[in-house]
């Protein structure tokens, strides 16, 4: 599934003038998502930007040719994110605006291919999702506000459908996106009770990968996706139900490391999941023979049975969770001034709506404020600080059955960090401390964790690569010239490390 996350560092050659990519440049995205890489699915965007409703009758128009030999909705699909209305207040409107526009895309299917050949639109996925309520919702709404409106009366002898004819399809799929803790942590009863409630004959259920890291840290996030792919396979198996899993996953190793390097240990990591994200990053930061032939591999494969936890393995997460995530937490809690000061320089490569993340979790202290994971990381990276590393050893506190249990379930736990440390600049921690920027308790915990990396996993060394060694130079510059207030430096440097990672963030 091509997404529109804008974690790319190079910006396509086609964005013509511009660092961003916006407007009709999305449609001709999404075209060649499908038609150069290879992609059977396209995520459309209306969740924290503005989006084009009318995509399909650009595409259908456009491409004809194209799109007559691959009919969406049947060879290749199309999927909505839509904006949450239990959450997003102010894109409530949008969310109606987007479910409205899934008669009209019908209607032009119709059309192009003839009766009855396609539903170009048939799937919705709802971010944010927390309860069953929720799901249930956005079923009955399109299926009373969209749908049934055509029998509502207008005049003694009109009624809807008269003026608009009749609208097509008459139920929406809906894919829940699960993205916090304890949303993750109760899968199981989330999606029984919407299977209860208005019986589908599949359920695709789409898990987050890279908010629960930035919230909980890259190990918990790990370990939450596991647990909710064996809670889906019990469902599966009581409920009997076809449950087809995706995964939200970005090119870095905290936001999943689903690189073209890198996929088929991906692939082997998340066992059950069906469909993959492929980022910005993945397909423009890579050679397009690259991307294109991860994909297709991705494409081929027959995905691994899902894995079921037993009682034990599933008590002994539940302990790594508690301890790392606050391990992680606490040092983020820490840094958060120096990310919000650094991530303002973080180059923006879509147009996207005014949005900032709130780090979920309460403490004594308050809440505090973060930029959206893509942003997040970038800055960290961009200081030195890559975040995979932080917490790290607290996994130390773990007896032996609870780290072997660790390791055994995180496949590539050694290789996620042994690709982050490279990026990890001692200097930078050495001027954060002698500037007083960062309380000296972080300090020391960040010290802990590289420590603890270096011990458990035996690589005592960074790699030498030119490209990871002047990234370690660029970061330790971009400090310097965020402490002497040299932004245009900062934004320069910022620009040139995520070329070299092949990431934004």
């Amino acid at each position: 599934m091509a997404t529109q996350h804008p974690d790319n560092a190079n910006v396509p050659g086609w964005v013509k003038g511009r660092g961003s990519i916006e407007g009709d440049d999305e449609v001709y995205e999404a075209y060649l998502a499908y038609s150069s890489y290879g992609v059977e699915e396209v995520m459309w965007d209306a969740e924290g930007k503005d989006v084009d409703t009318h995509v399909v009758r650009k595409l259908l128009t456009m491409y004809p040719e194209y799109f007559k030999d691959n009919v969406l909705g049947k060879h290749i699909y199309l999927t909505y994110r839509l904006p949450n209305p239990f959450i997003e207040g102010v894109d409530r409107k949008v969310f109606a605006e987007t479910l409205e526009s899934v008669p009209i895309n019908h209607d032009v299917g119709e059309r192009f291919y003839g009766e009855a050949v396609t539903v170009p639109v048939f799937e919705t996925i709802l971010p944010f999702t927390t309860n069953a309520e929720q799901l249930i919702a956005l079923a009955r709404y399109y299926e009373k506000a969209v749908v049934n409106k055509e029998g509502m009366q207008l005049t003694e002898n009109l009624k809807v459908r008269d003026l608009i004819g009749e609208t097509k399809p008459k139920w929406i799929e809906v894919i829940p996106l699960i993205e916090d803790m304890d949303s993750l942590l109760n899968i199981k009863l989330i999606i029984e009770r919407y299977i209860d409630a208005v019986k589908v004959p599949y359920l695709r259920v789409f898990i987050a990968r890279s908010d629960p890291a930035m919230n909980y840290g890259m190990v918990t996030s790990v370990l939450l996706a596991k647990n909710a792919l064996s809670e889906l396979k019990k469902t599966e198996e009581e409920r009997h139900i076809p449950i087809y899993p995706i995964i939200g996953v970005g090119s870095l190793p905290f936001r999943g490391h689903l690189s073209p390097s890198n996929v088929e240990n991906v692939f082997n990591e998340y066992r059950g999941i069906w469909t993959y994200t492929v980022q910005s990053a993945f397909r423009y930061d890579y050679g397009l023979e690259e991307a294109r032939s991860a994909i297709r591999f991705l494409n081929i494969s027959k995905p691994y049975e899902k894995e079921e936890l037993s009682a034990d393995e599933q008590k002994i997460f539940r302990k790594i969770i508690e301890t790392y995530t606050r391990s992680y937490q606490n040092i983020i809690e820490g840094l958060a001034p120096l990310i919000n000061g650094i991530s303002g320089f973080v180059p923006r490569r879509r147009a996207r709506k005014l949005h900032i993340g709130l780090f979920g979790y309460s403490r004594s202290t308050g809440k505090i404020t973060l930029p959206r994971a893509i942003t997040f990381v970038s800055a960290l990276y961009s200081l030195g600080l890559p975040p995979e590393i932080f917490g790290t050893s607290s996994l130390g506190k773990l007896n032996e059955e609870e780290w072997n249990t660790l390791i055994s379930s995180y496949r590539y736990l050694d290789l996620d960090l042994k690709a982050a440390v490279n990026y990890f600049s001692e200097e930078n921690l050495r001027i954060l401390k002698e500037k007083m920027l960062v309380d000296e308790s972080i300090i020391q915990q960040i010290k802990n964790d590289i420590s603890f990396i270096e011990s458990y996993f035996s690589f005592k060394k960074a790699s030498e690569r030119y490209d990871v060694l002047k990234h370690r130079l660029l970061s330790t510059l971009t400090l310097v010239a965020f402490i002497e207030k040299n932004d245009e430096e900062v934004i320069k440097n910022i620009s040139e490390m995520a070329i070299l990672r092949k990431s934004l963030g």
